[in-house]
Order: structure tokens, then sequence, then C-alpha cells
């Protein structure tokens, strides 16, 4: 009886399990073939993102030193991986792929009207994969989003703000938009920062106090080395740049001229070197009472 019993579940499953879903010119989509679908494609993801990892911090890691150049080549890897795989999977899993034709034309179609920011963000990644105008450590500003790049993918890449903030931008913005590398031959930036001073001081002592700060200062690049120029002459003051060269405020420029203007605030103290501030003369004319005096003189002609 239990044998009985048995047989009829194993007999009802492989009816469950071979239960056609749909059929695709002669090929049956079973059940079981989902099944396998699903666990094979769960698989092949797993494995793709074990592959490039290990491709990544090992094998790629000894050989290529800059971590954006080794991230472009795993992604192409693992896209490729997937692709291959997935051809794989659906092959093995009965169907004739030449049978979906109509299936990828109507694709084609739906792309081409309904996709076309999806197929254009795709295409600008594979074209920035290759072609590398940004890479994953670079700082680059695009329209006003200013951050460091954190991943590239196929249809959008990750910048990550000084904020914390995580902005995520289409591919396409960066092939069809100004994109500001700052960091695209180097990791070096020239900075400037204005420096003002009173008329009566003298700009050679000036420049002597602020070049000495800028040399000393650990974070300002001896070589280029640092500058000070003589801008205008302003409304009410004297005005400088300074120019300095940074390898490591290139993501906080604004936090580097903060140490600098401390420190050059404190000396310009010590040696009573004046710093401006904007002056405005004003003349107050007496209209109304001279008004007032005309009417009062008009009123006594009258009476008269």
């Amino acid at each position: 009886m239990d044998k009985e019993l048995t047989n009829n579940f194993i007999d009802q499953l492989k009816e469950v399990m071979n239960f056609v879903i749909f059929n695709v010119s002669g090929t049956k989509f079973t059940l079981i073939t989902l099944i396998y679908i699903i666990i094979a494609s769960s698989f092949l993801i797993f494995l793709s993102k074990r592959i490039t990892r290990l491709l990544e911090n090992k094998l790629l890691a000894t050989a290529i030193a800059e971590k954006g150049t080794r991230s472009a080549i795993v992604t192409i890897i693992r896209y490729a991986i997937l692709l291959l795989g997935f051809f794989f999977i659906f092959k093995t899993a009965g169907f004739d792929l030449g049978a979906f034709s109509w299936m990828l034309g109507a694709l084609g179609v739906g792309l081409g009207f309904g996709l076309q920011n999806i197929t254009s963000n795709f295409i600008s990644g594979i074209i920035i994969l290759f072609e590398r105008p940004i890479k994953i450590g670079d700082r680059i500003q695009v329209g006003d989003i200013s951050g460091d790049v954190t991943s590239i993918s196929m249809r959008s890449t990750t910048i990550v703000t000084n904020d914390n903030i995580s902005i995520i931008v289409p591919n396409s913005k960066f092939i069809n938009d100004n994109v500001i590398n700052w960091s695209h031959n180097d990791r070096r930036i020239r900075v400037h920062y204005p420096v003002s001073v009173s008329y009566k001081e003298d700009p050679e002592k000036v420049k002597e106090i602020v070049l000495n700060i800028a040399n000393n200062h650990p974070d300002v690049l001896k070589n280029p080395e640092p500058a000070f120029w003589f801008v205008e002459y302003g409304d009410n003051s004297l005005n400088f740049e300074l120019v300095v060269w940074t390898s490591t405020y290139i993501q906080k420029p604004v936090v580097l001229k903060s140490h600098l203007y401390y420190i050059i605030f404190k000396e310009f103290a010590k040696h009573n070197i004046e710093i401006p501030f904007p002056q405005r003369d004003i003349h107050i004319r007496s209209g109304l009472h001279n008004s007032e005096n005309d009417a009062s003189h008009h009123e006594k002609g009258l009476q008269e």
C-alpha cells in the first residue's frame, strides 16, 4: 500500500513538473525547465561575481596597479561570462534560440522607440569602459554635481559628494555634456585662493609672508612650487591670488583653503598687516527741507 502511494506521488510529481507552461515553436517550457533556469541563473550570477572578484583582487591586482583600469576590465569580463552563461543555460534547457528571432525583432523595435534612454546609457557605458574618460577614483564635476567616482556600471555611474551623498548619474551625461576631470592625468590639482590687503601695505612683504606659509604647509606640493600673483588694484584693496598645487586635497580644496587662511590671518596680525573691508561714502542731500521752503514761499505769494 505504501509502495503504491509512493508511486502515485512520484507520478503526480512528474506530471506537475512536466506541466507545459507555454510552447514556443515546438519547444515546451515546463515547470521543471523554469526551476532549472532559476537555479542555473542564480548559480551563474554567484559564480560570475566570485570569478571577477578573484580576478580583481588576486590576479589583476599584481599586474595592474590602477584600480579604475582593473574595475573596467573586470566589468567587461563579468558581462561576457553572464552573456555566454545565459546562452548556455537556455540552450541546455532545450530552447532553440532561433525560434526567438521574432522576439528579438520586437525587442529591437522596443529599444528603438520605448527604450531610447536605456539604450543610450548602455552604449555610453561601453564607451566609458573602453575609452575611459572617467574611471573609479577620479574627482569629477558634471553640471552642478561634483564628487568622486565610486562605481561604473553599464547604465549609470555613482558619484559620492563631499557630504557622503551618492548620486546616480546616467552614463549618457558623461558623453553628451562637458565633464571636468580633476584627476584624469594624475592626482594633482592647482587651486587659486584670493588674498587682499590694504593699500598701505608693501606687496613684497605680503608675498614673502604668504609664500612662506604655503611652502611650509605639508599638503602643498613643493614641485610645482606655489606662486603669489598680483591680480589688480581693487576699490579698497590690493588684490592677490595664492596659487598652490596639492595631491591630498583633491576632494576637499575648500578645507585646504581654510587651513591656509587661518595661518595667513594669524601671520598678518603678527606683522600688523591690515586686511581691508568694503567702504562706501554716503552723501545725504536735504531735498525735503528745500521742498518745504519752496511750498511756503509759493503759499505766501498767493496770499499777497
